[in-house]
């Protein structure tokens, strides 16, 4: 039951990401220690589909999908209300979320050894990171909104989980279609829905062969650049144009602390039921 619920708590937050702006799903999923299992699950169908393994290994996910759904409307119902209130303090919840989760994709990370093209990978992404994230905060335009722009958002949710570090919804924000889309999830609206999720699973299974193969032939620098778009996505949704002085200010380090600390014992109770879940 325990590692049913974690992993169900992991797929609330890393649906949660979908639609919070400047978090990444794909990099909750990596802090989670799901990241790589995700990609080689998904890669493993299109390469070698074998109905018992993937019944099996799918078993493993249905509590992560459970929470994933639940946690997508959830957090596109909460951003009509709270987020309009205590925007800077939430975001400093999952600011908090994320440095308690650090630790653990570190060691992770330099599980294999970590030398001079780990550090330059980190040092490269977190660089790069941050001046795509300025360019693309410099871009903004309105598209129409129809099915084939839906199937498009679709592949730019995805994209924010295949690519750790990734904000899709900032994406979307910059393209106008971020509040209409979470209007559209929290009153299930199906014509916007459908193409949505289509556009999300058919991104996933054509890129994540990509990212296995990736995995597989450069596991430390891979992950060492995962750090470091974590780093530069983290750094870049802080909050600046806030009275931090205020008591909103400390309700904002409040929040923080508390994302911190629950992710750190969500990593600690991860570890110590490792191989269960395993």
């Amino acid at each position: 039951m325990k590692s049913w619920l974690v992993r169900f708590f992991k797929g609330f937050f890393m649906g949660g990401a979908f639609v919070v702006p400047g978090v990444s799903g794909g990099a909750l999923a990596a802090i989670f220690g799901l990241y790589e299992r995700i990609i080689l699950f998904l890669a493993g169908i299109t390469r070698d589909f074998n109905v018992k393994r993937i019944f099996f290994d799918g078993l493993f996910f249905v509590p992560v999908g459970i929470g994933g759904g639940i946690g997508l409307f959830a957090f596109a119902v909460a951003f009509s209300f709270v987020f309009e209130v205590a925007e800077t303090q939430i975001i400093w919840l999952f600011i908090g979320f994320i440095a308690g989760t650090l630790p653990t994709l570190w060691k992770q990370a330099g599980q294999n050894g970590r030398g001079r093209k780990e550090i330059s990978g980190l040092v490269i992404a977190t660089v790069g990171g941050v001046a795509a994230l300025l360019f693309v905060e410099n871009f903004s335009g309105a598209i129409a909104l129809n099915t084939f722009t839906w199937l498009m958002a679709g592949a730019i949710m995805s994209f924010g989980m295949i690519i750790p570090g990734l904000s899709s919804t900032s994406l979307l924000i910059f393209l106008d279609m971020y509040h209409p889309m979470t209007i559209a999830i929290s009153s299930f609206d199906f014509a916007v829905l459908i193409p949505l999720g289509l556009g999300c699973v058919a991104a996933f299974f054509a890129f994540s062969r990509l990212i296995a193969i990736i995995i597989e032939a450069a596991y430390g620098v891979f992950f060492h650049v995962i750090i470091g778009l974590v780093v530069a996505s983290t750094l870049f949704i802080i909050p600046t144009d806030y009275d931090y002085m205020s008591f909103g200010g400390l309700i904002s380090l409040v929040t923080f602390f508390v994302g911190d600390l629950s992710s750190s014992a969500m990593c600690r109770l991860e570890k110590s039921q490792n191989r269960k879940i395993s």
